[in-house]
């Protein structure tokens, strides 16, 4: 068999940003938790929440390396393997993707060593507003990032000179009519998969009976986050959904597996096996009109069918359609947990329930395996277009020879699965040790040479003993 250069291309793009945008989906929403965690602790002074913070900093550490490790790459690649796009679009993506670095990056770098080893050399309230600014810094680099991706899914604000893509409105770039869906749809898919791993770990915690009040604070907090996150994130898939039927028709008729021009009361397909070749689908079960009924608010509402197009400008539909189900069965399942949660608080068993526990396990990587299904919807959905309806995939791959695109692909396959097993291994490790000892880490605080918190608690220790 032939090797292609341009397939080849494309399955390693697939592949390096399959794997970097793991680590965003974490970091982001543990950031977020780190800060409400220190916050909660230098409000109450309730030492599990500064356990909590003082445990998760360090898986928070480890994927944020591994994140930013693997998203270097991605910005080469668009030279190496897509250098026609580059030439293209540059003026409009180059300063999005700029601005994310100067805005975001610098950002998160300038105040990450005084979040993860400034506990005892600044003082709190500083040491809280460089835990906010790495959070805050998580969600401006969602930001820049997501609106380079949405301007390429619905592009506006350009105009078109010898060729090449210039900006007409920065205002019509950064706002386009996708944005918005996308931003939020992302930012709290990234909290569910760190409501999950935190969830999911306190609840193997509470499974091998260890770590009690650790365990059950973060399962708490985690099982509240999930009972507003989940629900809130099917209603703004909703909304998502909509735009995209308005804007990439074709995307939709992929996900529902429509094949007629156009279909009035189209039904939902709970399964089906997409044949591509002959326009058609098999073994389907269905649910008459709900397809219409959610995308059009009306159960006869006409729905546009990949037929409307010419094959060669559809997506690869059996990935688009799978994808679309396993994000909504996932979605479904973390909303089914989070009210079974509910339930079980109200009868005072959430923390000894062991089906629960182990549901709640089993579902620590649920979050991670719904955003890259959704990631495949969003970007194999848009296929074959690289800038929707405007630039094909196909006709800005760089002429490589195969043999060379073959051997990076190797290459980053055993790296990348060598990374992988190396950040299983420390996570792992690190979850089996436990949060540092409650004992341990009291005495570490008000250590009488400890400058920063220690020093602060030991001052505040002496103000005690002198007005009582």
């Amino acid at each position: 068999m032939e090797l292609d250069a341009a397939i080849l291309s494309r399955i390693q793009f697939a592949f390096t940003v399959s794997f970097h945008i793991i680590f965003p989906a974490i970091t982001i929403g543990l950031a977020t938790a780190i800060a409400i965690w220190e916050g909660l602790w230098l409000k109450t002074r309730n030492p599990v929440y500064f356990q909590l913070a003082k445990f998760w900093i360090k898986p928070f550490a480890i994927t944020f390396g591994m994140g930013v490790v693997s998203g270097i790459v991605l910005s080469y690649e668009f030279g190496t393997n897509f250098s026609r796009f580059s030439e293209l679009v540059g003026p409009v993506l180059g300063p999005l993707l700029a601005y994310e670095v100067l805005t975001a990056f610098f950002l998160e770098a300038g105040f990450l060593g005084v979040m993860l080893f400034g506990w005892q050399r600044v003082g709190e309230k500083l040491h809280y507003f460089a835990t906010c600014v790495v959070a805050v810094g998580t969600w401006i680099s969602s930001f820049w990032i997501i609106v380079a991706n949405s301007w390429m899914q619905t592009p506006a604000g350009y105009e078109i000179v010898d060729g090449r893509f210039e900006v007409a409105s920065w205002m019509e770039v950064i706002f386009n009519p996708s944005m918005p869906y996308r931003l939020v749809h992302m930012l709290l898919a990234a909290m569910l998969t760190a409501t999950f791993v935190i969830g999911g770990v306190s609840a193997w915690y509470l499974r091998k009976n260890r770590d009690l009040a650790f365990a059950r604070k973060g399962l708490s907090m985690a099982l509240w986050a999930a009972l507003v996150l989940a629900p809130l994130q099917a209603v703004v898939g909703d909304f998502h959904g909509l735009n995209v039927k308005e804007h990439q028709p074709v995307k939709v008729a992929a996900m529902e597996g429509i094949w007629p021009e156009t279909e009035a009361g189209a039904p939902l397909l709970l399964f089906a096996v997409p044949d591509m070749e002959n326009e058609t689908n098999h073994f389907e079960i269905r649910i008459p009109k709900l397809a219409s009924l959610i995308l059009t608010h009306e159960p006869d509402g006409e729905l546009q069918g990949l037929k409307s197009v010419p094959a060669d400008e559809r997506p690869y539909v059996p990935l688009v359609f799978y994808s679309f189900r396993v994000m909504v069965g996932l979605g479904v399942l973390m909303i089914g947990a989070a009210l079974w949660g509910l339930w079980l608080r109200r009868r005072g068993s959430r923390f000894e329930s062991k089906p629960f526990l182990l549901l709640m396990t089993l579902l620590i990587p649920s979050g991670v395996i719904s955003t890259l299904a959704g990631w495949y919807v969003a970007e194999v959905g848009r296929q074959p277009w690289l800038v929707h309806g405007l630039v094909r995939t196909m006709e800005v791959v760089t002429p490589l020879p195969a043999e060379r695109v073959l051997f990076s692909l190797t290459l980053f396959v055993l790296t990348y699965s060598l990374l992988l097993c190396v950040y299983l291994y420390f996570m792992a490790k690190l979850i089996r040790k436990g949060p540092p000892d409650m004992t341990r880490l009291e005495q570490h605080m008000i250590g009488v040479n400890a400058p920063g918190f220690a020093l602060a608690w030991v001052k505040k220790l002496q103000r005690d003993v002198v007005e009582n």
